[in-house]
């Protein structure tokens, strides 16, 4: 019975050595099922003591063989191990990781998503004979072994919700978070939260939480990994990956049709983005690699749990001993205990202290501004450098005089010298009302001798300054098309009865905006840069910035200058200074026309020093997104970074006092709304825009499933509580203007 038993375990480890190595003829595993074959076929008629015997020469040639094969795998062939339904899942390590485990959840189908886990669970530590059992929330994705209604570990929004709530739970019990990334990618639907809603909803909170977050990396795919990976310290398990998207999406986006996206062009894709332990490790991205055993580890692994549990209970230590800072001895034992110590012979308790927790957010937001740095082109000189630093020391300097200090006491004295007016208007009518009655001088009856022009005023709907309601009747800007001579139809006329329109009036003084229906037709990034922010009186900076290839992208460096020559820009990102009726303004702005608005490296180092530049000059942060197709797939994990980095910059902005508003143009979709576009509390659409986590297209590949035509418009958008409002092209400035007055935080000095 135990030969049966042995022998079928050899029948299954071919099986997964066969998968893994797909149809690419392999000797090692040409030799395993010749060897297994001819074992199979001789075993009838071989005793008991030889069966054992032959069967334990096969277990040794497996084992010799499969560290053989280690070497030579492939980052493709290292995705087929990561996505084999013998591969370990969160449920096994929940039970072979920590000492106890409760699984919690939602209360009905719409909080509960079998693809998210989430469990309270316990470690148990030695402190000489004691033993004290310290809690940990684990979360992650649960992809368990084959069963479909885990939907492959591709959760939908509510799924992210679920555990956003319960990393909350633990900020409030302060106990430490232990994050699984086990996923190809968030399941791409709208309905309410809305896959790219919720997802920067979690990028958001994650970067305040104050307690330790520690993510472990299997299967990184994506906007559906950094849901639950913003983490003070990042795993990686070996034979794991980590890309802003799949190798097959990258073939069919190289490809440009998905029936080219031949085997070759995706394993030429997979080795080119970098995915693997090893390529993020090297890149800065992860902080440790986790060995696992050869071909990656299984459930019947339980060496690797140990190695597992040590990893993460020696990340948790590291983070706190940051964060509170432990006794020289204990630090000293921790920093050596990678190579010479266990984690358990040392005790650390993971609750912190209230200036440890402020501590640790602090540490976590360096930890993520220094990622990616050098991965754009910095143009700047030595001198421009200098003045850049030194004027952001005479700005600091600026600030907090004027506006931390001076200001401070300003408010301090208006408070007092209203609160006087008040108690001085009360006491008039209190005591100076009957007087003035009695002596014919009633106030109320004078209050009635208003003049009619200021009644006018009282009574009508007011503008907040002269000229801010006043509709425009010329553009700066004019678009190209308004000098064809042709006439256009509206593509609502089947439906609305909508005259033809002349391209010169449409595209000029209708600034694109049909006169029957008030379809918005599309327009460069010009019209808005000049007609809503007025370019020609405003700053630019960091103009110096250019998009790079960090990974050496076969083809890209001419794809990118191709891009620089067509546009004039270094980037998809405009950053610069301006003002609106007078009050200055910060604005980044996402062009559509550089590479399909695509977020690198270079453009999220630019919208971070423009939240940095706004919270220096205690100036509102307008984000503009022209169109933006996501997050650049030629820059993999560089591009995919820039979702957590660039969400807490804005976070740090917000929570200083800021007013952060973002506004959507065209078509709007995935990394960027999915992170910082996403999070701001103010979100606003031209109408006629397009907003969501994927486009019709992804959706149709990846979930079989059609989308109804208006799925991704920005009404739909409003209706799911996306964005707050829709705006006509031509009121932007004024409903801008609008915005500013009534909208922001403490640190809007001009109001």
């Amino acid at each position: 019975m135990d030969i049966d038993k042995r022998t079928r375990e050899l029948a299954a480890r071919l099986t997964y050595i066969r998968d893994i190595f797909g149809p690419r003829e392999n000797a090692s595993v040409a030799m395993l099922r010749t060897r297994l074959e001819e074992f199979l076929g001789q075993a009838p008629a071989l005793g008991m003591r030889e069966l054992s015997r032959q069967v334990a020469r096969l277990e040794e040639l497996f084992a010799l063989l499969e560290g053989k094969l280690e070497n030579e795998l492939t980052p493709m062939d290292r995705v087929r191990i990561v996505r084999h339904a013998q591969r370990i899942s969160l449920t096994d390590i929940l039970e072979n990781v920590y000492d106890n485990y409760t699984e919690i959840g939602g209360q009905d189908e719409w909080s509960i998503d079998p693809g998210m886990l989430i469990a309270r669970a316990t470690i148990a530590r030695r402190m000489g004979r004691k033993t004290v059992h310290q809690s940990v929330m684990v979360v992650g994705q649960e992809k368990g072994h084959g069963q479909e209604f885990r939907n492959a570990g591709s959760i939908k929004p509510w799924g992210n919700a679920n555990a956003l709530y319960y990393m909350r739970v633990a900020e409030t019990e302060n106990i430490p978070i232990h994050s699984y990334v086990f996923t190809p990618g968030a399941f791409p639907v709208e309905d309410y939260p809305g896959a790219a809603q919720q997802i920067a909803k979690n990028l958001y909170h994650m970067a305040g939480l104050k307690v330790p977050i520690i993510s472990v990396f299997s299967e990184g795919g994506s906007g559906g990994a950094e849901a639950i990976a913003l983490a003070d310290r990042r795993l990686m398990l070996s034979h794991g990956y980590y890309s802003v998207i799949s190798p097959e999406g990258a073939a069919a986006i190289e490809g440009g049709l998905r029936d080219r996206a031949t085997p070759e062009l995706i394993e030429r894709c997979a080795t080119a983005l970098r995915i693997t332990a090893a390529d993020n490790l090297e890149l800065g991205f992860i902080d440790r690699v986790i060995q696992e055993p050869a071909l990656g580890a299984r459930p019947e692994h339980f060496d690797f749990f140990r190695q597992l549990r040590r990893e993460v209970i020696r990340a948790t230590d590291e983070v706190v001993h940051a964060a509170e800072g432990l006794g020289p001895l204990r630090g000293m034992a921790i920093r050596r205990q990678a190579s010479t110590g266990d984690p358990q012979d040392i005790f650390v308790r993971w609750s912190l202290g209230q200036k440890a927790r402020l501590k640790l957010v602090d540490q976590r937001h360096e930890k993520f501004r220094d990622l990616s740095r050098t991965a754009c082109r910095d143009n700047r000189s030595l001198g421009t450098r200098v003045f850049s630093a030194l004027e952001g020391l005479v700005w600091a300097a600026n600030s907090t005089l004027r506006h931390d200090l001076l200001a401070r006491h300003k408010r301090r004295l208006l408070r007092l010298l209203e609160a006087f007016e008040a108690e001085l208007r009360a006491l008039r009518q209190g005591v100076g009302g009957p007087l003035q009655r009695l002596l014919g001088l009633d106030s109320s009856q004078r209050r009635m001798e208003i003049p009619p022009e200021a009644l006018e005023r009282l009574t009508n709907l007011s503008c907040p300054e002269e000229g801010a309601c006043r509709l425009e009747d010329s553009w700066v800007y004019k678009s190209p098309k308004s000098r064809e001579d042709r006439t256009l139809t509206c593509p609502n006329t089947p439906t609305h009865g909508c005259l033809d329109l002349w391209a010169p009036d449409l595209f000029g003084e209708f600034a694109g905006v049909c006169s029957h229906c008030g379809h918005h037709f599309p327009l460069e990034f010009q019209w808005y840069l000049y007609n809503v922010f007025g370019f020609a009186q405003a700053f630019e900076f960091n103009r110096e910035l250019e998009s790079g290839n960090p990974l050496a992208y076969e083809g890209f460096d001419l794809k990118l200058e191709e891009a620089k020559r067509q546009t004039g820009l270094g980037s998809s990102c405009l950053t610069f200074e301006t003002h609106i009726e007078g009050l200055a303004i910060t604005v980044a702005m996402l062009v559509n026309p550089f590479r399909g608005g695509t977020v690198g490296a270079a453009e999220g180092e630019k919208i971070i020093r423009a939240a940095e530049r706004a919270m220096l000059k205690r100036t509102p942060l307008i984000f503009y997104s022209h169109g933006t197709a996501g997050i650049r797939i030629q820059e993999g994990t560089c591009g995919v970074i820039q979702m957590p980095r660039v969400t807490m910059a804005v976070r740090r902005y917000i929570e200083a006092g800021g007013l952060y508003l973002v506004l959507y143009d065209t078509n709007s979709y995935a990394g960027p709304v999915a992170s910082f576009l996403g999070c701001s509390p103010y979100q606003f659409a031209v109408r006629s825009s397009n907003i969501g986590f994927a486009g019709p297209g992804v959706i149709r590949e990846t979930t079989g499933t059609e989308v109804p035509p208006k799925y991704h418009r920005a009404f739909s958008a409003l209706s799911r509580g996306h964005i707050q409002g829709i705006w006509d092209r031509r009121d932007i400035r004024k409903n801008l203007h609008q915005a500013l007055l009534t909208m922001g935080g403490k640190n809007l000095y001009y109001r």
